[in-house]
């Protein structure tokens, strides 16, 4: 039996989940011989149709939220086609990454209608901070030994595959990243340290309710696997935790 989907928030307008790693949100040509998908889940659960407003890719884990009618999806999706949705993420990438950084590499879509190369160039904007970093004395690849960090990321647009891409392009990889990252990698956080998954995480959301006009700001835990390792490499004090906070005071991005 599939165990039930853990709710961040509920109210009469919206509803928000922790969306596992590994599960699609709806289905799609992409999905294949899928059967089980967040959204059919999350009506289930729930016992009444849910409107989704934003995406997480498949491999991604973390806070996803859902209008419950369809006036608040359509007030609700302009927030984040607009971006004035303030996102975070945390994500695990190889080597030492930057202190402080703006990414802002270009990016091409990635829909798979069209050859890339036909494909315009998209602005992209993406805020990285180093949180932590730890350094293991096993080789991996051609060093003695190898190095990680803990990312806080903040994408300002929404292309596809932003962040995975952007910090591909500057040298940091997301551990798990099949197609951007480093397979030598990847295969040892799976098979020595128990995280065979791309290792990014939702962890926060905000945005202003479309129907209250409360400043609605959400925080996500992160799945077993991710905290154990966090725990592990000594980042427990970057573990975030569920919660759900109302305030009257508008939304800033900055």
């Amino acid at each position: 039996m599939t165990n039930p989907l853990s709710l961040l928030y509920r109210d009469e307008h919206l509803v928000a989940v922790h969306k596992p790693a590994g599960l699609l949100v709806h289905r799609s040509k992409l999905a294949g011989g899928e059967r089980e998908f967040l959204l059919q889940r999350l009506r289930d659960q729930l016992g009444q149709r849910v409107y989704p407003v934003h995406r997480l890719d498949r491999p991604t884990s973390g806070v996803m939220v859902f209008a419950l009618d369809s006036a608040t999806a359509a007030r609700l999706g302009e927030t984040f086609t607009e971006r004035r949705a303030a996102k975070r993420y945390l994500a695990v990438v190889r080597g030492v990454g930057p202190v402080h950084e703006w990414l802002d590499y270009a990016l091409r879509e990635e829909d798979g209608s069209r050859p890339k190369a036909e494909m315009p160039a998209l602005e992209a904007l993406t805020e990285v901070k180093r949180l932590d970093s730890v350094e293991l004395p096993v080789q991996v690849d051609r060093y003695p030994s190898s190095r990680y960090s803990l990312m806080e990321v903040r994408p300002l647009t929404g292309r596809r595959h932003q962040i995975r891409r952007h910090l591909s392009r500057r040298g940091y990889p997301i551990i798990g990243d099949a197609k951007h990252g480093k397979g030598n990698h990847n295969r040892f956080f799976a098979e020595r340290l128990g995280c065979p998954r791309l290792l990014l995480a939702a962890v926060g959301l905000s945005f202003e309710h479309p129907v209250t006009g409360r400043c609605l700001t959400l925080s996500c835990s992160l799945d077993a696997a991710m905290t154990t390792l966090f725990q592990h490499f000594g980042w427990a004090g970057h573990l975030p935790s569920d919660r759900a906070d109302c305030a009257e005071a508008p939304l800033s991005l900055a």
